[in-house]
């Protein structure tokens, strides 16, 4: 949670590198979330492309389960979250600077 992705968002990426898929049900339960925080969650996933989603037929005859498991390997996705990381600091140093020159 402390490498720079939100609480929830680290908990279900955490879920989801520790079992081969899974549904959105037992992400909830795996990772004591409620529905509206692991939809949150998964949505931030997916649009970084770190996840992907596919449905499968219910046993019974209700709506289809949705699937969810990792799009890439941990290993990829932790350095997409070290690269992201490390630009920020390299912005957040770059404005300090500027702003030490602008003060001098």
């Amino acid at each position: 949670m402390q490498i720079g992705i939100k609480k929830n968002a680290a908990k279900v990426l955490v879920f989801l590198a520790n079992s081969s898929e899974a549904t959105s049900h037992a992400i909830e339960r795996g990772t004591d979330l409620r529905q509206p925080e692991v939809s949150l969650a998964m949505r931030y996933l997916m649009d970084q492309g770190w996840i992907m989603s596919w449905e499968s037929k219910a046993e019974s005859k209700g709506r289809p389960v949705k699937i969810y498991a990792l799009a890439k390997p941990i290993a990829n996705i932790m350095d997409c979250i070290e690269k992201e990381n490390n630009e920020k600091a390299t912005n957040q140093l770059k404005l300090i600077k500027e702003l030490r020159d602008y003060l001098h």
